[in-house]
């Protein structure tokens, strides 16, 4: 069987029509491919119609949705864990420890352009996992590099493709967002990549942080001092095309935004709450719990469609949201707001996240994850998982799809 893929973004999966400048409105439109350089792969397999950046001569390898780097990274939030799991084979590539005692309650992850991992842990601290082996570093003492590769994991201090832990001391850590970086097409690598993250310090108080992505130093910090009360701080957080962080609090809560740059802040009163966030392709914020509501932050308007139960959201990068519903996934026209399809599966759905081959996955809060054909409605399973709980980008496909600045 072969499908069109369901979206676009740098390096990951985009034909030259498809690609997508953001001016200074916010707002998309379309790019000359010559502009950016962009090409299509050949498929082979299950593979659709990848693209990458056209860099002449130069081998750029794998990047994040080719055959070979195409994971989502699922948090054990009990084991204290996170899994890698290969969206096409359905295999878990690799089981991680992310805090040095094993004790941090991971629920939130992230990946960036080229496929690397950040995962915070609910009680403090943030650690990036690098996706394939040969990014990382003969650390331990034993020569070769030790690190799982399956649902086994290694001891901390032992795994070597942690490439950084950045300890922190909140009261509540959830969100987690990488920015884009910068590609330079010389070493055929992003670089500048940052990561946001927000801590509680007491309730009201909230620290909003960006972090270096290559050394986890935290290199910003803007301190809100009227956040919404309640046990969480900040619940979900996503960027847009150009980095910008987007914030959302659960209850009767906030929407936040820092500039990229100025580290301004501004927010919005939410109507309902949020459990999940995304920001779509054509830079609208979306937040999800028992309803889907979309915030246009051009116009700083709101509009809301009732979709089912608490759960997290994301676009596929055309036009459709995919969120959490009762008994399943229900599909949404991000223009009309109108319900377009509601797909059943075995238990409740609470994280969803779209990956580059057009699947859409849900994560349950026991032991598995779904990846769902949203054409024809089939599902298969993946088990095995400890206290499964992801409300974020686990495949890198949002980060891919909001597009560059």
């Amino acid at each position: 069987m072969r499908r069109e893929l369901a979206a676009c973004g740098l390096l990951l999966g985009c034909g030259a029509d498809d690609v997508q400048d953001v001016g200074s409105d916010g707002r998309t439109s379309s790019t000359a491919a010559s502009e950016v350089g962009i090409t299509v792969l050949p498929t082979d397999g299950a593979r659709f119609d990848l693209g990458m950046l056209d860099v002449g001569a130069v081998d750029c390898g794998l990047h994040n949705g080719d055959l070979g780097l195409s994971f989502i990274w699922i948090a054990n939030s009990t084991q204290g864990t996170v899994s890698k799991i290969d969206t096409v084979s359905l295999a878990e590539r690799g089981r991680y420890v992310v805090r040095p005692d094993a004790a941090g309650n991971p629920s939130r992850t992230s990946v960036n352009l080229s496929g690397d991992v950040a995962v915070a842990n609910r009680n403090g601290g943030i650690t990036k996992i690098y996706a394939l082996p040969e990014r990382c570093a003969d650390s331990n003492g034993t020569p070769g590099i030790q690190t799982a590769d399956g649902s086994e994991f290694l001891a901390w201090g032992v795994e070597e493709c942690i490439a950084w832990y950045t300890p922190m001391t909140y009261v509540s850590q959830r969100p987690v967002a990488w920015t884009q970086g910068v590609f330079d097409p010389e070493a055929c690598s992003f670089r500048e990549q940052k990561l946001w993250t927000a801590g509680m310090n007491t309730p009201g108080t909230v620290d909003i942080l960006r972090l270096d992505g290559d050394t986890g130093a935290i290199e910003a910090k803007v301190t809100i001092d009227d956040a919404y009360v309640d046990h969480y701080g900040i619940y979900g957080g996503a960027v847009d095309a150009r980095g910008n962080f987007w914030g959302s609090q659960v209850g009767q809560a906030k929407l936040h935004f820092v500039d990229y740059e100025t580290l301004e802040h501004k927010s919005w009163d939410l109507e309902v709450g949020a459990y999940g966030i995304t920001v779509d392709s054509q830079g609208y914020v979306w937040t999800c719990s028992g309803n889907a509501s979309r915030f246009d932050p051009v116009t700083e308007t709101w509009q809301r469609v009732l979709a089912g139960e608490y759960g997290g959201c994301m676009e596929d990068g055309h036009g459709t949201l995919y969120k959490a519903a009762p008994g399943g996934i229900v599909a949404i026209d991000t223009a009309t707001l109108a319900i377009k399809k509601t797909y059943a599966l075995p238990q409740h759905i609470h994280g969803i996240s779209v990956d580059f081959y057009g699947y859409v996955w849900g994560v349950s809060q026991g032991s598995e994850a779904y990846r769902l054909d949203p054409q024809g409605g089939s599902f298969e399973t993946v088990g095995g998982l400890v206290g499964a709980y992801t409300y974020s980008d686990m495949t890198g496909f949002a980060l891919s799809a909001v597009g560059v600045p």
